[in-house]
């Protein structure tokens, strides 16, 4: 059975960098990126604590060890990650504003639990928890992620914005 709730302890969080190790574009091949997606943003403990002590990220948890999280990154974090600043830069261009927002700073399904519908889980939990103190939830997502911006645009996600970084191209989208 899984559960869905938020992070609460360091071990959670451990295990939520242990799984992000397990899908970042290094450690998957590039069949895997294309079919199964992946992960930016190498996360330290640190920032992940800081993180979850002002909004707590969500997790899903099978057999009591994490199997997916989803991210909660408040934009006064904005600073911190460095691949992320560009982001907050260009929401901040955007007129009109974007009413308050959360950012998703990452989401992932472990391997054995994809197509269950954690993913959409994860989400729904983020909404609930996150509402009303804030509107919408905002990520952006790597323009060669095709696996992410479809599973993104099935839940409801809408495009806000596509901006280049770094020679890179990114799509800022939002759940209302």
């Amino acid at each position: 059975m899984i559960t869905y709730t938020t992070a609460t302890t360091d071990n959670e969080l451990k295990e939520i960098l242990a799984l992000q190790q397990k899908n970042l574009p290094t450690s998957v091949s590039p069949q895997e990126k294309e079919k199964e997606g992946f992960v930016t943003v190498v996360h330290t403990f640190e920032i992940l604590k800081a993180m979850n002590d002002i909004c707590a990220h969500i997790i899903a948890k099978s057999d009591n060890l994490v199997i997916a999280y989803a991210l909660c990154m408040h934009p006064k974090f904005a600073n911190d990650i460095p691949v992320l600043k560009p982001m907050f830069d260009e929401l901040e261009a955007i007129i009109p504003p974007i009413p308050s927002f959360i950012a998703m700073g990452q989401i992932c399904v472990d391997k054995a639990f994809r197509k269950q519908g954690v993913f959409r889980k994860l989400y729904k939990t983020m909404q609930s928890v996150t509402q009303p103190t804030f509107e919408s939830i905002i990520t952006e997502i790597d323009a060669s992620n095709t696996r992410s911006l479809q599973a993104h645009a099935a839940i409801g996600f809408e495009e806000v914005k596509t901006y280049e970084s770094s020679g890179q191209l990114w799509r800022i989208v939002s759940l209302t």
